[in-house]
């Protein structure tokens, strides 16, 4: 039995495993499958396989799967697509006993990384409902603070409109005041006259 990798993911791995898969893709298999070729060259689980796959390879492959669904159709459409080549998926009994010959280690590795899987799953939740909560939060506070602005525009108004009344009465009481003091000067010269 190969010892199973757990080291950090290479780009010609990488490469690997998108050449693989897009090609399981174009011929009809499925992923599963490919995952399982891709481990046994790379001696790596297909579960890491796969969980390399969906978490970062795929997101660099879009347009290459997308072109190999299409090349998948148009194969079908020719009647020449036969699911995946019988040499790949159909292994010798011995081959078949080797390679899939489960160990206790196997299966507790598998464990830790579907429990990290998981985890990291759970503690995503927790920070979307966080998040979610945050947001409803903010949304809440940013309408109670649009009424308040609305409520201080609308006494901004009315402070400027008594202003503007204000400025009106002083106007006409230094008018009043303006017209008494000639008034006044008036009374005084007609006195001095008189006199």
């Amino acid at each position: 039995m190969t010892t199973v990798r757990q080291d950090a993911w290479t780009q010609d791995e990488d490469l690997y495993l998108a050449e693989v898969v897009l090609r399981y893709i174009r011929e009809g298999g499925t992923q599963l499958t490919a995952f399982e070729e891709v481990g046994r060259k790379l001696s790596r689980t297909s579960a890491a396989c796969g969980f390399r796959w969906n978490s970062y390879v795929r997101k660099q492959y879009k347009q290459g799967i997308e072109t190999a669904k299409k090349q998948r159709k148009e194969l079908k459409k020719e009647g020449a697509l036969t699911k995946v080549a019988p040499k790949e998926i159909s292994l010798s009994q011995e081959e078949n006993q080797s390679d899939y010959s489960i160990t206790l280690s196997d299966v507790i590795q598998y464990l830790q990384s579907y429990e990290q899987t998981e985890d990291v799953q759970h503690s995503l939740k927790k920070e979307n409902e966080y998040l979610q909560d945050k947001l409803s939060k903010l949304e809440t506070e940013y309408t109670q603070l649009l009424k308040e602005k609305k409520e201080v525009e609308h006494q901004l108004e009315l402070v400027k409109e008594d202003y503007k009344a204000l400025i009106g009465i002083m106007d006409r009481a230094r008018k009043m005041m303006m017209l008494q003091d000639e008034d006044e000067i008036k009374a005084k010269i007609q006195l001095e006259k008189s006199v």
